[in-house]
């Protein structure tokens, strides 16, 4: 699902790219007309970037939510980051979130965390 919405934000991203370029030459033409649909068009895009944007934030935070409703969390050392395959295989449920991916940065991590429901 985050998938869908990161591609289709970087597609309207993209044309509005395009729609940015294509001002400066409308401006030089005078064209008052087709300058007002790209200035309506570019609305209409940033509008709904921001609204996917929105969308993809608030299924971030559900999964923030869910990972912090879980029993146990603690820091995974460097050794365990060494072998994480081990790690996981023995430690059912867990679930490894590092502090660069966007779930981090928004849980405000600093190192990377394991969450699982019992003592690790």
């Amino acid at each position: 699902m985050k998938e869908q919405e990161k591609a289709e934000i970087k597609r309207l991203s993209d044309q509005l790219d395009a729609l940015n370029r294509k001002e400066p030459q409308l401006l030089e033409a005078g064209d008052a007309e087709k300058l007002g649909e790209l200035l309506k068009e570019k609305e209409t895009l940033v509008q709904e970037i921001e609204r996917l944007r929105g969308v993809r934030d608030e299924k971030l935070s559900k999964e923030a939510q869910q990972l912090q409703k879980l029993g146990f969390s603690r820091e995974i050392t460097k050794k365990e980051q060494a072998n994480m395959g081990a790690l996981k295989k023995s430690v059912r449920g867990l679930v490894v979130v590092h502090p660069m991916t966007a779930l981090g940065r928004e849980m405000g991590l600093k190192v990377m965390t394991g969450y699982a429901k019992q003592p690790f």
